[in-house]
């Protein structure tokens, strides 16, 4: 069954759908929370309060900063861009300074997702915002979008269509009501379509053809399995379709839905205008007019490739779900704990092991607060913990070098690339010779963190190397600076002799990356 013959004239709702109980539950009475998007077209602000179970916007900040426009050949970002991109930020870091940190997630899309040296850019975007940036996957970004799109749809239409056309990717979804379950991102964006088939502005049929079957071709290898999964409605989101939404509406087109006859109407009308600088729709805003004709080309060729009869609009995207992700991981509902588990249960790791590596490595950290201040990082330490011995599923030997690569390459929801890297980076060095070089993917903000969670891991990898079920070992750990004591209680060194061995090994393992270990027992 096609959207055409469910839905006919849909408009949804812009207050947005009641957190669950648990949520509400777990939160203040008035939780104020923001989502930073940071887009390959625009920077959006959202600022809401989650208040009786139900999220109140309460701020909208837009600006167009056109960031995929500002990468070179390299893909590095160029000076203009970067300060566009920085300026912006400390206008809206302007508005959240008075919001704590915890409460505010800014994601990352598509054209940071693709640029290359990006360090100092980010730390000064941090810098200039006051919050951390997430640079997250496109299938991450995909499942976001899902969820802020169909969160007030109830259960009518249980099978979901969502396409999002943002300035540099495009994400397509098929859900059954909440549950995405096909997600992709294709590297279809508005401003870099436009630019790659339009660079001079002259639109000309034959050159919207070939935009058209461009984006035919990127769309093919996924067209046949969302024909198949087929879907009740079809969702569009975000500026590009809103944007052909509206003009249509204006031209008297459609009353909401956008369908292929009218998109025919639209083409012709776009090939009329002759340029860029000619579209003088109505409903057509100033800074979307420069990249209107990539995303219609885009959209026409969502609805040949994918055989969609009709499709309604939501004034919902990426950053209404990145709201909802945030309340769930302050209600202590994080999609991230339910990724881990998925994964130990995929790769067949034990868990009760896992459990017991975790909370040792917990302990440690407690006992090393004053060596490790990020908030962040018992999260971080605990899922790596959980996590460490996933490679054992390909090999033991070498296994930490498998696990590195399964966590770095699997599609773990909920997390940003910046904190999938970490998890790789303490499972590479969990185990064996402990080489820095793993370190190197990481932006260098996160680095020496991430290295001292390493050591702490080590060391409890090591005191379980027993596997047994029944004790945790009584340890504590003081740390000055660099040097690390470990004590036990009531003689358990000495009646553990293998482990006082491990030890003393790893000492000499520490010692060459100039840490040092000493072991009282």
């Amino acid at each position: 069954m096609r959207a055409g013959d469910v839905i006919r004239q849909h408009r949804f709702r812009v207050r947005m759908q009641p957190v669950s109980t648990a949520s509400e539950a777990m939160l203040e009475p008035a939780t104020t929370v923001a989502a930073v998007d940071l887009g390959s077209n625009s920077f959006h602000l959202v600022v809401a309060r989650a208040v009786g179970g139900e999220l109140h916007v309460v701020d909208r900040i837009k600006e167009s900063v056109r960031l995929a426009a500002g990468l070179d050949e390299d893909r590095c970002l160029s000076q203009a861009a970067s300060e566009r991109a920085l300026d912006c930020l400390a206008r809206f870091g302007q508005r959240l300074q008075h919001l704590p940190r915890g409460r505010v997630r800014a994601v990352g899309t598509n054209t940071l997702r693709r640029a290359h040296g990006l360090d100092d850019f980010l730390e000064r975007a941090e810098a200039a915002l006051g919050h951390p940036i997430d640079i997250i996957y496109g299938a991450e970004e995909a499942r976001l979008i899902y969820g802020g799109v169909v969160q007030d749809l109830g259960e009518d239409w249980p099978r979901r269509l969502v396409v999002d056309i943002g300035g540099g990717s495009t994400e397509l979804i098929v859900g059954e009501l909440a549950e995405p379950s096909a997600m992709e991102s294709v590297s279809l964006g508005a401003v870099v379509h436009t630019c790659q088939h339009f660079p001079d502005g002259e639109i000309t049929e034959p050159r919207w053809q070939a935009a058209v079957l461009a984006a035919q071709v990127a769309l093919e290898p996924l067209a046949r399995r969302y024909r198949e999964a087929g879907w009740d409605v079809a969702l569009g989101a975000s500026g590009s379709v809103k944007a052909i939404r509206d003009v249509c509406v204006q031209a008297g087109w459609t009353e909401m839905v956008l369908t292929p006859d009218v998109l025919r109407k639209l083409a012709k009308a776009i090939c009329q205008a002759g340029h860029v600088d000619k579209l003088d729709f109505g409903g057509l805003s100033a800074d979307r007019r420069p990249i209107f004709v990539g995303g219609a080309a885009i959209l026409t060729a969502v609805f040949e490739s994918l055989d969609v009869a009709a499709m309604s609009v939501s004034d919902k995207a990426l950053r209404e779900g990145v709201l909802l992700d945030l309340l769930g991981r302050l209600a202590q509902n994080d999609v991230r704990e339910a990724s881990v588990a998925a994964a130990g249960r995929r790769f067949s790791v034990d868990t009760a092991h896992a459990e017991r590596v975790a909370e040792t490595a917990q302990r440690l950290l407690a006992d090393a607060s004053d060596w490790i201040e990020d908030t962040a990082a018992s999260d971080l330490l605990r899922w790596a913990a959980l996590l460490h011995e996933v490679g054992l599923v390909i090999a033991h030997k070498g296994y930490h070098r498998h696990g590195e690569y399964i966590v770095r390459n699997a599609d773990l929801q909920g997390f940003s690339q910046t904190e999938q890297t970490v998890l790789a980076a303490l499972l590479r060095l969990h185990h064996g010779k402990f080489g820095r070089s793993a370190l190197a993917a990481l932006p260098s903000t996160y680095q020496d963190t991430t290295e001292r969670l390493a050591v702490l891991l080590r060391l409890a990898v090591l005191l379980h190397r027993g596997r047994s079920p029944h004790e945790q070992p009584p340890v504590h750990l003081i740390i000055d600076k660099s040097c690390l004591t470990l004590t036990f209680d009531d003689g358990w060194l000495e009646r553990h002799p293998l482990t006082r061995e491990d030890l003393a090994r790893e000492c000499e393992r520490l010692k060459r990356v100039n840490y040092t270990l000493r072991v009282d027992g």
